[in-house]
């Protein structure tokens, strides 16, 4: 019963290493009295048992490993500590296995020594702005070091830059400074355009005034203009109101009537209005006066 047992076990044993199931997610290496023969995909396999091995198992999947944080130095000499993620996938299972030791912690060795001489050649603000520059130029260089090694570097990305306290302090101060800088702009810019404003109505405010003093000066004299018309039109059509009355009969009788009224009006006012009394000389030649006025009235109807 014993020896039955013995017997069972031992053909378990033997299917046990005879059949190897490999999963969707991995690859393995097989290895033949300690020689390396083939990587097995994922699917069902024979072995031949105390022949063939399992001798590495590797994941296919991408992986993502931590960078530590390290001291850089940037190119204007700031210290900064910066950490990341490299993220990497296996593609040769062979070269994984016997190019190198340990993938993983050659893939994050390196991404430090990369990470530290790229941030070399960036001062402390382009670590900043640059970081997607940074990133691919880290990925470029782990790529071209690790394809000994089987695998692919898809990505890297820098987690954390993290300058020092004095650093940190100074930039605070240097911000402070700028935003101080920024205000003391706006209010200029603000005062500048208040000027710029006030100069500007007043401006137009004159511009106004001597508009309507213009329009006012325009119109003044269109009214002067349409008075001296109107005046000239009065006087015309007086003036010829006189001539077609002149020319009827009696008209310079009536004429000369009106005149001699007229001029005694006025000698009476000038005699009331005066200082000293006046006593015309010539009486007589009052008539004459008249005679004159009555030809110059004949000369103007002629005409």
């Amino acid at each position: 019963m014993l020896t039955i047992t013995i017997v069972f076990l031992f053909v378990i044993f033997i299917i046990y290493k005879l059949i190897l199931i490999v999963p969707m997610r991995e690859v393995c290496v097989i290895e033949r009295l300690g020689k390396f023969r083939c990587v097995l995909p994922p699917g069902f396999h024979f072995l031949i048992p105390f022949v063939d091995r399992v001798a590495y198992r590797h994941d296919t999947r991408e992986e993502v490993l931590d960078v530590p944080p390290q001291s850089c130095i940037s190119k204007d000499n700031t210290q900064l500590e910066v950490d990341g993620l490299v993220y990497l996938k296996v593609m040769d299972g062979q070269l994984a296995s016997y190019g190198i030791e340990n993938y993983r912690r050659a893939a994050v060795n390196l991404a430090q020594t990369t990470m530290r001489s790229e941030i070399g050649k960036l001062s402390l603000s382009d670590t900043f702005s640059e970081r997607e520059s940074l990133n691919e130029s880290i990925v470029r260089e782990i790529d071209k070091a690790s394809d000994p090694w089987g695998i692919k570097v898809l990505r890297y990305e820098i987690r954390n830059i993290t300058p020092s306290r004095h650093v940190i302090h100074t930039l605070e101060k240097q911000m402070e400074a700028e935003r101080s800088k920024r205000a003391e702009i706006t209010l200029a810019n603000a005062e500048k355009a208040a000027m710029i404003n006030l100069s500007e109505g007043e401006r137009q405010e004159a511009i106004n005034l001597s508009e309507g003093q213009k329009q006012k000066r325009i119109n003044e004299a269109k009214g002067t203009a349409q008075e001296i018309a109107i005046v000239a039109k009065a006087r015309a059509q007086g003036m010829s109101m006189v001539a077609n009355a002149l020319a009827l009969d009696g008209g310079n009788e009536a004429m000369n009537m009106q005149l001699k009224e007229q001029f005694i009006e006025q000698l009476g006012g000038i005699l009331k209005q005066a200082d000293v009394s006046v006593v015309p000389a010539e009486i007589a030649k009052l008539e004459g006066f008249f005679e004159g006025m009555e030809k110059v009235t004949h000369t103007v109807k002629e005409r």
